[in-house]
């Protein structure tokens, strides 16, 4: 596999063998980009309307790219920036469904109080992940379900190691505060 900064340098020198090296690049990161915006947003056409938007504006600045930078992490950056700018001008305030987060195979001989118990588990921590503030949602996020390093997120977001740590307690906290309320009142 040709690595990701032979691509690049292939891309800026332009031509045919550039559009080549930026569709490798396409095809390598698409899912990625594609299921960050998509755990962010409920909706599939506008997680991928939005990861259209982000190789739009990778190709629009991948010749000024800095190529001492990571790329994973830069288009990372351009992925989560560009779904939160969606959101703001959406005024969508919540996370995906967390069935698409939770991909358990499903058990036919599963009773059906325990589908509707674990149905009814995961809508809480929907509903706790959509109470976050935006900030504390992307760090959670990205954090526990893409499981990224808080250095990386730290770089992603452009913020220190420190208060993105802050941001993951404060929200892993508000989630747990919000089940237990809600469980009580069950």
């Amino acid at each position: 596999m040709t690595p990701d900064k032979e691509l690049i340098a292939r891309f800026k020198q332009g031509g045919s063998q550039g559009e080549k090296a930026f569709t490798e690049l396409v095809r390598r990161y698409q899912e990625k980009v594609y299921w960050v915006c998509r755990r962010m947003l409920k909706s599939h056409d506008d997680a991928d309307d939005v990861a259209q938007n982000v190789f739009i504006k990778v190709h629009n600045g991948l010749s000024g790219f800095n190529e001492e930078a990571e790329f994973f992490t830069w288009i990372y950056r351009i992925a989560v920036n560009e779904t939160i700018n969606f959101i703001r001008a959406q005024k969508v305030r919540s996370a995906a469904p967390i069935d698409d987060l939770i991909n358990e195979p499903s058990d036919d001989a599963e009773r059906p109080d325990e589908s509707m118990e674990r149905e009814e588990q995961r809508r809480l921590i929907q509903e706790a992940i959509d109470t976050l503030p935006e900030k504390q949602k992307v760090v959670f996020m990205l954090r526990y379900y893409d499981e990224l390093a808080y250095e990386e997120i730290a770089e992603m977001l452009g913020t220190s190691v420190g208060g993105l740590k802050a941001n993951y307690f404060h929200a892993f906290k508000k989630i747990e505060e919000y089940l237990k309320l809600r469980l009580k009142q069950h």
